[in-house]
C-alpha cells in the first residue's frame, strides 16, 4: 500500500479516536479501542515501509 494514503488514512483515525474519546468520555471505550486497534495495524505498515526503504538505501550505499 501507498506510504502517502497510509499516512491520511491514520490521521483520520486519529482524528476519529480524539472526536469519540472525548464524546464516550472513555478511552477504554469498545469503539475507542477498535479505532485504536485499526490505528495500531497502519503504524505496524508504515514502520514495515519504513523499514524496507532503509534497507534499499542501505543497499544502494553499499553498492557504491
Amino acid at each position: 500500500m501507498d506510504k502517502n494514503h497510509l499516512l491520511k488514512q491514520l490521521q483520520s483515525l486519529r482524528l476519529k479516536l480524539h472526536e469519540i474519546a472525548d464524546a464516550r468520555g472513555s478511552l477504554t471505550d469498545p469503539d475507542v479501542l477498535a479505532i485504536s486497534e485499526e490505528a495500531d495495524q497502519l503504524i505496524v505498515a508504515l514502520q514495515h515501509i519504513q523499514r524496507n526503504e532503509l534497507t534499499h538505501i542501505s543497499l544502494r550505499r553499499d553498492n557504491l
